[in-house]
Order: C-alpha cells, then structure tokens, then sequence
C-alpha cells in the first residue's frame, strides 16, 4: 500500500467511527437540550412501519421529519426551534442508516446516497478507460427526453462513497461526479395503507407531471392519470403522493387548485430502501419532458446535486416549468433543493392565518406561498385527512400555474404576506378543504 492508500484508508476508519459516535450523540444531545422535542418532532410509527422496505422513505422518515403539531412552536426561540428541527432531520438520516445501511451511506458531504454509486457526466473515452483500470463498474446511460449522457460507476468492493468520489475527481477532473443523493417528501400526510394504484389511461401532451410516491385511487382523483415507477418496486400507491396529487387536480371531496387536470406521476420511491435518489429524479424529469409536461411538481428535498442540477436546466430549456417545495428543516438550515436551483419556482407554506409555517425551511430564493398547514387533502382511505408542510402547499402554485398559464398570471393573482420571506406573495389562500 502506498502513502496515497494508506492515508486514505486511515480517512476512512476516522470516518466511519467519527459517524458511529457523533451521530448518535448530536441526537441525544439536540434532544436533551430541547425538552419535550421528541413529543412534537417523533410520533411514533405504526406498528411494522420500520419492517417493510417500501415504508422507509415515503412513511417513516416523513414522519420522522415532519412537525404535526403546532401547539407551542410559536413561542420557541429560533435556537430552539433550529434544534428541534435540527435533531429531527438528524434522526431521519440515523434511522434510515440503521435500518438500510446496506443500501444508503453517506456521501463525502455526510449527505444520505444510494451505496456504491457515482454519477459522472463529462467525463471523456481516457478518463473511463482509467476508471475502468481502478477497479470501477462502469455503464452508460442516456436519460429519456433531456439528451444527457449520464455514466453510472459501481465503487469497488471495501471502498467507502466519500474515498471513492475523491478517488473519482483525481482520475477525472473534467468530469462532474456525484454521489447518488436521497431526496425526502416534505410533509405529513395520512398514514400509509394498502391501496390500488390510481389509473385513468393516457395521458396527452399539456399535463401536469408529479415526482412523489404513487398515487391511489380517489374519489376525487376521477380525472386523467397515468403513472410510471422509476425505481424497483414502483408504482405504489403512497399517502404523501396520492395527498399531493388531490391538491393539483382533486374535485369533489378534495378539490385541488385546478380540479381535474389530467397528471403524469413519477413514483420514485416505490419499494426501494434508497427511493427518491437524484437519479430516479433525473429519469423521471426526462420522462415528464418526453411526454410534454407543462408544469412539474416535486415536493421532496435534499442536497444540491450536479446531475439534478444540470437535468433541471435542460427540462427549464424544453419549456417545463418546475415548483419545488423548500422543505421543513427551519429557516436556520442549509438551503434546499430542488427549489434553490434559479429554474425552479420555490414555494413555502402558510397557516390558516396566513403566517410562514416556524418550520419552513429555505431556498436561495422564495418565489411563492400557498397553504401549508390547517388544511386536508386526500388519504388512501378514498377519504380526507389532515396534512401538515411546504409539501402541500407546491401542488397549489402548481394547480395554479396549470390554470393560470404563467408565472406573470400568479404574480397578479398573488396576496401580499405580512413581511418578508413570501416571495411574491400567498397563491391560493382558501383552497384548504376544511369545509
């Protein structure tokens, strides 16, 4: 082993024990400084929601990160507040570790990925040679619709994802290489249930696309719906995907921002312990475009990644236009994406009384706001429940956005928040399903 190898190695050993011991004692440690955050922060799971492979993300890890309950956040300092938000999105990524670390590792930003995956886009026929000659998996891949060229590398066996994407840049350093991130819903929805697939035939050119779980059949879901899965698994019926879904183009029971507009569903999720990665993201992005999606919505978030960053110029350059919500960690965390990209239309979330949910998170911009919280949506049931988050409140903007044609109509039709942080102003303030 050379010096290069062996300083590598020890990297290596003084990741994976710094990770051991600091995860665990940042949770312990937020949870002990803020009393009472696990009560407000971690419901519990239903009983077997941690067994089941296809209940990690979409279900637990909702939860895990979603705030259900208002009562007393108000009176909460930004510290606190940051912290209990801060030690609810460190318990997501701890669970999801445990329960699948077979699957997902962190990256070398210590951001949650699918295990032993790179994505390289860039790189020239010598630089793959090179890689190949590492020891590096090597296929190629063009995504559907947006014309971009995506190498997919398999890390070798006893190879970190952090050593190996150091290792990757000093081979090609022309290339863009990325770790293969995990992207989370935004909100609480309903719980999750058995329940049949929505589906309403083809769909035509005009759509309105959805990057979420499956959507079940509803009531309120009687319009066109076609769906396609992007990972194993997929499609499957999801509570936060079928919620989401109401809230575009729900009638009746549940009416969405423009009942009965014919939607395009990506479930990213389906049964895979390491759903909602940039590349199912990057896929479905190609998918919606080929199919001639006019507006994409995607309420899940993560870290900033090149491949989603650079499909999302390419979708924005075909003429889809894309809302993103900007997610629940507080507005003391680190900007989110896909909302932060400058392409995207980045919503935020409004109580029933019109105020900046304590828990909305940020991007590098805020465009819009719409209804986050005190409102309900569609369930699995065939009914309504109650949904919690920026999550909710992107499908809105986006129903409006499919009614109203352009981003000029919604600043016209956008009310004025109290303040700042409303971008252009709160969209769809009544649609809240309450009656």
């Amino acid at each position: 082993m050379d010096d290069f190898d062996a300083e590598k190695a020890g990297d290596d050993r003084r990741e994976e024990t710094e990770m051991r011991w600091t995860r665990p004692l940042l949770i312990a440690g937020l949870w002990l400084a803020a009393p009472g955050a696990q009560a407000q922060l971690l419901p519990a799971p239903a009983a077997g929601a941690l067994n089941g492979v296809g209940q990690i993300v979409p279900d637990t890890l909702d939860r895990l990160g979603g705030i259900v309950d208002q009562s007393g956040l108000d009176r909460l300092s930004p510290a606190r507040l940051a912290d209990r938000l801060a030690a609810a999105r460190a318990a997501r990524i701890d669970v999801l570790l445990r329960q699948h670390g077979d699957a997902v590792e962190l990256d070398d930003r210590r951001e949650p990925a699918r295990r032993g995956i790179i994505l390289l886009t860039g790189a020239d026929a010598a630089a793959i040679d090179k890689l190949r000659a590492a020891g590096y998996g090597v296929e190629r891949i063009e995504a559907e619709g947006i014309d971009m060229a995506i190498t997919r590398l398999t890390v070798p066996d006893g190879q970190s994802l952090a050593r190996a994407l150091r290792s990757v840049r000093k081979i090609a350093p022309q290339a863009q290489a990325s770790a293969d991130n995990l992207y989370f819903p935004s909100g609480v929805a309903a719980a999750e249930r058995s329940a049949a697939l929505a589906s309403h035939g083809s769909v035509g050119r005009g759509a309105a696309g959805l990057i979420d779980g499956g959507v079940a059949a509803h009531p309120a879901l009687a319009g066109a719906i076609e769906q396609r899965g992007f990972v194993a698994g997929a499609p499957r019926a999801s509570a936060h995907g079928t919620a989401v879904a109401s809230l575009i183009g729900g009638y009746g029971s549940v009416k969405g921002a423009a009942p009965g507009t014919p939607l395009l569903v990506a479930d990213v999720y389906g049964d895979d312990p390491a759903g909602g990665s940039s590349f199912a993201i990057v896929r479905a992005l190609g998918w919606m475009a080929a199919r001639g999606a006019r507006v994409v919505t995607i309420s899940l978030v993560g870290p900033d990644n090149p491949l989603l960053a650079g499909a999302i110029r390419l979708v924005r350059d075909k003429g889809v236009m894309l809302i993103a919500a900007v997610g629940n960690d507080g507005p003391a965390a680190p900007p989110a994406y896909p909302a932060s990209y400058p392409q995207v239309i980045a919503v935020t979330g409004v109580d029933g009384r019109g105020r900046l949910l304590p828990e909305a998170g940020r991007a590098a911009h805020v465009d819009f706001a719409a209804p986050g919280a005190d409102m309900m949506a569609a369930d699995m049931a065939g009914g309504r429940g109650k949904v919690r988050g920026t999550s909710f409140a992107a499908p809105l903007v986006a129903g409006r956005l499919m009614a109203g044609g352009s981003v000029e109509a919604l600043r016209r039709e956008a009310k004025p928040g109290r303040g700042k942080g409303y971008g252009a102003g709160i969209l769809c303030e009544t649609c809240r399903n309450m009656d």
